[in-house]
């Protein structure tokens, strides 16, 4: 029994400790050091020339390539973004991007759904056991504020809700709506790249923290917790009536 429960666990884990073996993979053979902007702006005629002429091969790599970085929980994906946008433009370059970065959030989700969620829902009790309840019944809400707040890192927000029994479905449309503002920004920032860099100027990473910019985003994230205010506010309500 006791060596079935050893597979049964060792099963559960194995998709997980795939991932983090390719994140230590991207650290061992300083695969960094080729995701960094300075690399962009000396290859970006090449990148160009040739997403240009093998357009369908070249999307298919950069939506793979950006799969497994967020899959791995790689610190690349806003170049990425940016790079998404100057190749392919501010449309195809905002679709490859949203749907590789929910894909690639979705399969870390279920990796570490699949190893932890039995074992925390077993062990947590109290708080975290009253927490995991309130997210699941406002999971949509929340993902949404996470997601669309541009302050938490995306790699955290794709594991925590596995923890809290978040169903698939609601994580990947979450994801793929809640990402959607940002890749916006940094794919239209990669598109501009080429008369911005000629232009002797430097790319802005910063950005999207720009108030024009973060302030509708922080906005639409408000609206994402008003459905969680109204509930409250009409149990509220409905239990004061209800007493009188």
């Amino acid at each position: 029994m006791e060596i079935q429960n050893r597979k049964h666990f060792l099963l559960k884990i194995t998709p997980l400790l795939i991932l983090l073996l390719g994140l230590l993979a991207f650290f061992y053979f300083r695969l960094y050091e080729h995701m960094t902007l300075d690399s962009l702006k000396a290859h970006r005629a090449f990148l160009l020339s040739w997403t240009q002429k093998h357009y369908f091969v070249s999307s298919a790599i950069f939506i793979g390539i950006y799969i497994f970085m967020v899959a791995i929980s790689a610190p690349s994906a806003s170049l990425l973004t940016i790079l998404g946008g100057f190749l392919f433009g501010p449309v195809f370059g905002t679709i490859y991007v949203v749907i590789s970065a929910s894909i690639g959030a979705t399969i870390i989700f279920i990796a570490a759904k699949t190893a932890f969620y039995d074992f925390f829902h077993t062990k947590a009790k109290g708080f975290l056991k009253k927490m995991a309840a309130g997210f699941q019944k406002n999971a949509v809400s929340y993902l949404l504020f996470l997601r669309l707040v541009p302050l938490f890192p995306f790699w955290l927000i794709n594991i925590v809700p596995a923890f809290f029994g978040v169903r698939i479905k609601t994580f990947f449309l979450t994801t793929l709506f809640g990402v959607l503002p940002g890749t916006m920004v940094y794919v239209l920032l990669g598109n501009g790249m080429g008369t911005i860099l000629d232009q002797g100027k430097e790319l802005n990473m910063g950005v999207i923290f720009k108030p024009a910019i973060l302030i509708p985003i922080v906005g639409l994230a408000i609206l994402a917790l008003v459905p969680i205010v109204y509930k409250k506010f009409k149990k509220t309500t409905g239990t004061k009536h209800h007493s009188v």
